[in-house]
């Protein structure tokens, strides 16, 4: 990867998760670039405190997007005043150990990390399309086996674990680039994690022992965002049509299944029936 300086047109970025850590830290910097940045997020006040030096080319859309009715909103709202957009950035998170589901009837994590994820990306594909170079940047971990779906129960009305809810997750999030392309071959569609820890504030609800380790190992440990994001940067600047995984700066094989575009289906369809299930709620 390499970072383009020439001179270019002003792009648009939208980031979700954009209040706080590396969603934070990649608003500053493309406002300071000179683009135009849309965050979603939580927290007004966070994004005022980043998008004071250049008002004029930031907008905050305040969403829960474990909540598809925010979900619906905020992309409704993206299509009325946008006319493209040339990176869209999967960044919202908010980690929970234990199996929660939200008013609509769905599991938090599930909602949040998936299908709030398939929302944006298939219902905002015409604005990506408008773009000349388009970038999907979902910061969902690469590598999971092939086999961590678990098609039969998608929101773990049944043995409901951290780990299965998390590998189950980013293996969807590797497979939704497969629709993504499919719909889309300019587009480029990058899986990306970090390569170490970040430090960040913690958003979630999880036991004694996760908040610890992270109040303790991130200082000591932890890069900061704005060094963690460097990776993303160079994509985001120097976008390649088709699929791919990296941690950090370095490529990563993507992982491949004896039934790839069958899963990829079965995702969406599944996808599609939450939609439906929540329409209205």
């Amino acid at each position: 990867m390499f970072r383009n300086r020439r001179e270019r047109a002003v792009r648009t970025i939208v980031i979700t998760g954009g209040t706080d850590g590396m969603g934070a830290a990649l608003a500053r910097h493309h406002l300071a670039a000179g683009d135009r940045v849309t965050v979603i997020g939580r927290s007004r006040a966070k994004f005022e405190a980043l998008a004071a030096a250049a008002p004029s080319r930031a907008e905050f859309v305040a969403a829960d997007l474990s909540l598809l009715a925010d979900g619906r909103r905020v992309v409704d709202r993206l299509k009325r005043s946008h006319e493209r957009i040339d990176a869209l950035v999967l960044a919202a998170s908010f980690v929970r150990q234990r199996r929660h589901e939200t008013p609509e009837g769905h599991e938090a994590s599930w909602a949040l990390f998936f299908l709030s994820k398939y929302l944006f990306v298939t219902r905002l594909a015409d604005l990506l399309h408008a773009a000349d170079r388009p970038v999907i940047v979902n910061t969902a971990v690469p590598g999971a086996r092939p086999d961590a779906i678990a098609f039969d129960d998608l929101e773990m009305v049944d043995g409901f674990t951290f780990k299965r809810s998390n590998a189950q997750q980013r293996r969807a999030n590797e497979l939704l680039g497969i629709l993504a392309t499919d719909r889309n071959p300019d587009l480029g569609y990058v899986t990306w994690g970090p390569a170490r820890l970040v430090r960040s504030s913690f958003a979630g609800e999880v036991g004694a022992g996760m908040r610890v380790a992270a109040a303790v190992l991130g200082p000591l440990l932890g890069q900061h965002p704005e060094d963690a994001i460097r990776p993303i940067i160079d994509v985001i600047d120097a976008p390649i049509p088709g699929r791919a995984a990296y941690r950090g700066a370095k490529a990563r094989p993507l992982t491949v299944g004896p039934h790839d575009e069958e899963d990829a289906a079965r995702l969406a369809q599944a996808a599609e029936d939450a939609l439906t299930k929540t329409r209205g709620v």
